[in-house]
Order: C-alpha cells, then sequence, then structure tokens
C-alpha cells in the first residue's frame, strides 16, 4: 500500500491528517482481519440485552455476516443460524416498521449461501402481506405512532437492504420496485438538498443547534449512506433509479468527508461538532463503511476519498480496547447527546465489521491487484445460481463478487475455474479473482454437490446438489436374484440443502422420510427419470447397468463423474455409451454428455425417459423448446415427485413406449449428445404445484438456449 503521508498530500486542509495518524500502520487483510475477529468475539461473548429480533442486534448480525464472508472460523456463521433458529426465521412483531425488518437482511444473505426455504419463508410471507395491504399517508412523524412508513432516517438502513436482498434471494421484482419507490418518498422528505443531509425526522425541520446550525445527526446520516450502500449493492445496473441513487450517494459522500474532525472520526452533531465533542464510533463506522464501499466500486474517486477512509479505520481501531470491547458508541437515541466514553452496542460493533469488510478488500486489492470478469444475462428471465465458467489462473484465486465484496465458493476443475451467482433479467456483474496468497485462511465453502460410488449398496453410483438426488444400479445387483432391474435413473427427493446420501446409505432407512426427504421412487424395468433408451424397429434399446465408472471432480460446486455401458444390442446394432454426468449447486438438474460407439455408421436415434405412472398425472411435452415434464400422481404421504428432461440445440420428437415417456434426437457414434435430466419433490419448498415445476423446466430450457456472455481469462 501505497504510504499514508503521500497518500493525502494535496487534500483540503479540512481533512488533513493529524500528526498522530501520519505514521499509522497501513493496514492489511491480515490485520484488518485480526481487528474484525477481536470486536466479534467481545460482542458474542458479552450478548446485548434486546430482543433477538430488535433492530439494534440485527445490526450488529448484518456486521458478523460480514466477518463470516472473510473468516476461517465458523463461529460467526453458526452464531448467525443459531440466532434464526431460535428466531424461527421471523421478523419482530410489528408488521410495517422498518426496525423490525432489518433482521432480514441477515435471514436473506444466510439464504443465498445455504438456500434452506425456512430462513425465507416468514420475510418473505410479511412482506408479501405489505405489498397486498400498502400503508400510505403523512411521513411526519409521530411518537408512538406514524412509523409504518419510513418516515425517520433510520428506517433506510434497516427496511430498504432487507427488500433488496430478498429480491436478490427470489427474484421476485415487487421486493426491489416496493424499496426503490419508498426509498425516494423517505428522500423526497428528509433529504436538504441544499446540506446534502438527512433531517433524522420531521421533528427536526426547524430545530437549530447552539451555534444556529441545522440539526444534522451523526449516525442517522451513517444510517443513510450505509443504507444506500446496501440497496445499491443488489440494484441492478441497468435499473431506471440506478443513476438517481448514485448521485445522492456521492452528494452525501462529498458533504460528509468535508466535516470528518482531525482525529478522523465525526462527532455526533455533523454541523455542530463543539457542542458534542465526545469522540463517536458508531456514525463513523457506518461512513467508513459506506466511503470505502463507494471507493471500492469506483463511485467515490479514490484519490480524494480513501485517505478519510484510512483515517477513520484507524481512528476506530483506537477505540478497541485490549479484550476487544468497542468503546464510545452513543446509545440508542435519535438525535445529538452526550453519552459515557465506554459506551458500547451491538450496532456499533455491526458497523466495525461492516466497515473492516470494505478496509479488507481495500487493502487487499492494493496488494494483488484483481483479474476482472463480467457476465452479462442476454435474457428477459431471471438465473439463479447461475454457474460461471473462465479460464482458471496459473495460481489459486477467490473470487469477489465486485458489488458486495462477498467471497463466493469457487471450484477448480483441470483449467477452469467455476463460481455462481444470481442474475436479474439484462443484467451484467462484474467479479474479481485475487490471488489467496495475498489473504489470510478463507471460509470452507459449503459442499452442494457430491458424487459417490456405493460399492457397500450393490455397486450403486450416486450423485446429488444441494436440490436433488439420484442414484443408478451397478454390476454387482446383477450377482442378486433381483429382477426388474434396469439402467434407469432413481430419484431421492430432498427437503434439505446439505447431503444426505452418505448418510442415508450408512444408516440404511432412505425409504422412510426422517426429515430429510426419502426415496420413494420406482424404477423397476423402465427409464425411471433420465435413463437413455436407443429406439430403432419401433422399439426402444436399453443397455443393462453400468460396468464401470470414473469420478472427475466431487464439489464443493459440481460433481462430475463417468459410467461406461459395455456393447449392447439395438435390433441387431451393436452399441456401447460412455455417458459423464455432471451436477452444480443449486440445480435441479444433471447435465450428461453420451458418446455412442457402434459397428455400423450412420446416426442413432437416441435420447432420455420417464417412467409413468397409474393415476392423475400431468405430462406436458413442448418438442418446439426440446422438453417434456412430467408431474406424478400424488403418493401419499410423499407428495409429488416430478421429473423433466430436455435435449438442446436440436430438433426432437417426443413418443410413449414401454411405460416411458422419451424425448429423443440425434445421435452420431463418437460425438458428444448432450440432454439434461432434472427431478423436483411437491414437498421440498420449491415446487407446490405442477406450474412451479413446469415454470423452472421453462427457466432452465431457456438458460440453456441463451448462456451467459461471459468476458474475462478465457
Amino acid at each position: 500500500m501505497r504510504n499514508l503521508r503521500f497518500a493525502l498530500v494535496g487534500l483540503p486542509a479540512i481533512i488533513a491528517i493529524a500528526p498522530a495518524f501520519a505514521q499509522a500502520q497501513a493496514p492489511t487483510p491480515a490485520n484488518v482481519l485480526s481487528a474484525m475477529e477481536r470486536v466479534a468475539d467481545w460482542q458474542l461473548d458479552h450478548p446485548a440485552f434486546h430482543e433477538p429480533t430488535h433492530w439494534a442486534q440485527a445490526v450488529g448480525d448484518a456486521g458478523l455476516m460480514a466477518l463470516a464472508n472473510l473468516s476461517a472460523r465458523p463461529r460467526y456463521r453458526d452464531a448467525m443460524v443459531e440466532m434464526g433458529v431460535k428466531n424461527g426465521w421471523k421478523l419482530g412483531p410489528r408488521t410495517y416498521h422498518a426496525d423490525d425488518q432489518a433482521v432480514g437482511q441477515t435471514y436473506a444473505e444466510l439464504y443465498l449461501q445455504l438456500r434452506q426455504p425456512e430462513m425465507l419463508a416468514s420475510l418473505r410471507a410479511q412482506f408479501d402481506d405489505i405489498l397486498a395491504h400498502p400503508h400510505e399517508g403523512t411521513l411526519l412523524f409521530t411518537e408512538p405512532g406514524n412509523q409504518d412508513r419510513w418516515s425517520w432516517c433510520d428506517a433506510l438502513f434497516m427496511g430498504p437492504p432487507a427488500w433488496m436482498r430478498l429480491y436478490a434471494a427470489t427474484g421476485d421484482g415487487r421486493y426491489l420496485e416496493h424499496a426503490v419507490a419508498q426509498w425516494w418518498k423517505t428522500s423526497d422528505y428528509l433529504y436538504d438538498k441544499a446540506e446534502h443531509l438527512y433531517y433524522r425526522d420531521s421533528n427536526y425541520f426547524k430545530q437549530r443547534e447552539a451555534n444556529g446550525a441545522k440539526v444534522f445527526w451523526a449516525r442517522g446520516n451513517g444510517w443513510v449512506m450505509a443504507g444506500l450502500a446496501r440497496t445499491l449493492q443488489y440494484l441492478p445496473a441497468n435499473h431506471p433509479s440506478r443513476a438517481r441513487f448514485e448521485q445522492q450517494f456521492r452528494e452525501i459522500a462529498a458533504r460528509v468527508v468535508s466535516l470528518q474532525a482531525r482525529d478522523g472520526l465525526w462527532r455526533a452533531s455533523l454541523l455542530d461538532p463543539a457542542s458534542y465533542p465526545m469522540q463517536e464510533t458508531s456514525g463513523t463506522g457506518l461512513f467508513a463503511y459506506a466511503l470505502a464501499w463507494g471507493v471500492n466500486q469506483g463511485l467515490l474517486d479514490r484519490a480524494s476519498f480513501e485517505p478519510a477512509v484510512l483515517r477513520a479505520w484507524q481512528a476506530l481501531n483506537t477505540k478497541v480496547q485490549p479484550d476487544g470491547k468497542l468503546t464510545h458508541v452513543q446509545p440508542i437515541g435519535r438525535a445529538p447527546g452526550a453519552f459515557a466514553e465506554d459506551a458500547s452496542e451491538a450496532y456499533g460493533i455491526g458497523a466495525f465489521l461492516m466497515a473492516g469488510n470494505e478496509i479488507y478488500r481495500m487493502a487487499l486489492l492494493q496488494r494483488a491487484p484483481a483479474q476482472a470478469v463480467s457476465a452479462a444475462n442476454p435474457g428477459d428471465f431471471y438465473r439463479a445460481d447461475e454457474s460461471i465458467e473462465v479460464k482458471a489462473p496459473a495460481a489459486s484465486v477467490a473470487v469477489i463478487e465486485a458489488a458486495t465484496s462477498r467471497i463466493l465458493p469457487s471450484q477448480r476443475l483441470g483449467g477452469t475455474l467455476l463460481f455462481q451467482a444470481n442474475f436479474a433479467p439484462g443484467e451484467k456483474r462484474r467479479f474479481l479473482l485475487v490471488p489467496t496468497s495475498a489473504m489470510p485462511p478463507l471460509p470452507r465453502p459449503d459442499v452442494k454437490a457430491h458424487a459417490r460410488f456405493v460399492p457397500e449398496r450393490l455397486d450403486d453410483f450416486a450423485w446429488e446438489s444441494d436440490r436433488i438426488a439420484h442414484r443408478t444400479y451397478g454390476p454387482a445387483i446383477l450377482k442378486e436374484p433381483k429382477e426388474h432391474v434396469s439402467s434407469g435413473i432413481d430419484v431421492w427427493v430432498k427437503s434439505v440443502r446439505y447431503p444426505v446420501q452418505d448418510k442415508w446409505y450408512k444408516q440404511g432407512k432412505y425409504h422412510l422420510d426422517h426429515g430429510e426427504g426419502v426415496d420413494n421412487y420406482h424404477v423397476g424395468t423402465a427409464r425411471g427419470c433420465g435413463g437413455l433408451s436407443v429406439v430403432d424397429g419401433g422399439r426402444a434399446w436399453d443397455s443393462n447397468v453400468y460396468a464401470s465408472h470414473r469420478i472427475i471432480a466431487d464439489g464443493p460446486l459440481r460433481a462430475v463423474f463417468e459410467l461406461r455401458y459395455d456393447a449392447w444390442s439395438a435390433n441387431g446394432r451393436r452399441i456401447a455409451e460412455t455417458r459423464r454426468i455432471s451436477i452444480d449447486a443449486g440445480s435441479n438438474f444433471s447435465r450428461v454428455v453420451s458418446t455412442f460407439e457402434s459397428d455400423r455408421p450412420g446416426a442413432i436415434e437416441a435420447g432420455p425417459g420417464i417412467s409413468l405412472r397409474k393415476g392423475e398425472g400431468q405430462l406436458i411435452r413442448n418438442e418446439a423448446e426440446g422438453w417434456i415434464s412430467y408431474w406424478e400422481p400424488e403418493a401419499p404421504p410423499h407428495g409429488h415427485t416430478a421429473c423433466a428432461l430436455i435435449v438442446p440445440g436440436q430438433q426432437v420428437r417426443s413418443l410413449e413406449l414401454d411405460g416411458n415417456a422419451l424425448l429423443l434426437g440425434r445421435a452420431t457414434p463418437a460425438k458428444p449428445f448432450v440432454y439434461y435430466l432434472g427431478a423436483g419433490w411437491s414437498k421440498s419448498g420449491d415446487f407446490p404445484t405442477p406450474a412451479s415445476w413446469e415454470a423452472t423446466v421453462r427457466n432452465v430450457a431457456a438458460r440453456l438456449s441463451t448462456p451467459l456472455e461471459v468476458t474475462g481469462p478465457q
């Protein structure tokens, strides 16, 4: 990093560095992380006496999530999951009150990592209720009434980022548009366009400080700046309101930096610091977070703003006691005021940790320049958990999501680097590849894709993502006196987002649902969900069980393996097959690449099939888009299983044959024949209705036909 004294030369006197900071140690990723862990450990060991959904605690939780992004210690995320479980993943008791929505930020961020449906259930239900029954009316702030609107500036940190994170987690644009519309109603009411600062609420429009200045509370404006940053993180770059948000962010940033004290901190009253001379860390932490985020995004000029950020960070660290307690936090209030120097609060720790996350990135990128990757969604549809593949750099790298500074799980597969992100329609997103050699140890990624050979269960081969599981039979089963065995694909449905197959095989009880899912799918001699057939002479010719296997990759984001099928007769034609199957985190679909060998030249008509059941199922054929879907009849008490097949990029035909619905295309020996098989469960929380499953099938087919446009290392 540049010498701090050199970095500050030429800045206005009002933000000139004090001698005590001129020789301050420049932050490094390691010392920033160490400071964050020390402060967080103190907070976890000295929990605040607030209700677990209280806004003060929720801001502390937001900071702990920022630390969990960086630290290899699982303690911090584990604490947040434990908090959510204890809360039943519910928000505070007041439906419309922004303070009681703040904890939803952490629920949504945990969901973005772990994808457990219960993490969003109450958040989504409550926000849907607000959308269905909106509260309008005056923004006049009264106590204790009329806080159903965002009528005070703190609300812009508590509410909008929760709505934006729910949007990011679901792709439902209603949440985004609500946050945007309500932000600007509050802004039009509370934002002083001359001062470029926010009044705390309507009670302060006419109040004045001792020096005659308007009353602008530091922490209140810190809430706004941090709320702006956390809203912009998930506001698509192509959204019509983006430029307006960025303009307000720049205006407030410039004003705030001009009011920073020489010691690097901000005083409680922005325009009358002499009346409240106490050093204060919660407002400073929020400003440091927002300003550092703006510099890292390129929204703020680095030369003008980075010195103020570094001064604030150094000053904040002087208020951390040896045991990790952050002091000089103004207690809960709504205006500038006096307080004890040793005061601490969870929201002050949260602000410190959020600031540390951005300072960490700032320090990292000055030591280890990043390679940039961009990916654009050319479609008019939402893409969840979209896999992005780029050429893997020679050295080990971490992937940073540029807008959020979140370190994304990644996986190296040979010369390819794989990671995942969500994309709004038409959205373009940036990612940074940074050498891990410049970073402290990172969190271990969650395993969300797994493949295994199961010799203890007659050579089954099993694979799963965090959404669905499958297996197929191996050679040992042929030694058993079993009938109705085939090369079809079995389905194990899941209601949890972690791997289950190792556990289920060990317990041997996977035909009963013990709260994680069940294997109640029947394959028999049929195709199951995606077993392949060759059609010749008006009938289907199926291989036997696989003969050999090879595991190529085993998570955490993608599992890849090959199955070899010995030659079989298809109406007198000898055919053998090598099948490479892969499954990605977040996906209900497996990609299958079949390569055939044949004793005759010429194309083969081949394709996967779905076992049809007796009863009221729903089979949909869409040959134009290359897919078929089947919603099975209900199998009480286990609900409905769904299966779908996609053959992309070629003309297909579908037919029913021998109790199977087949989706057939043309395969040429020695060349890859690609198809996708997918399954879902009505009790998983994802597919309560046939329409919801069909929507997913259509989305996957659209994603295959309109791939991401990726630029970067190739």
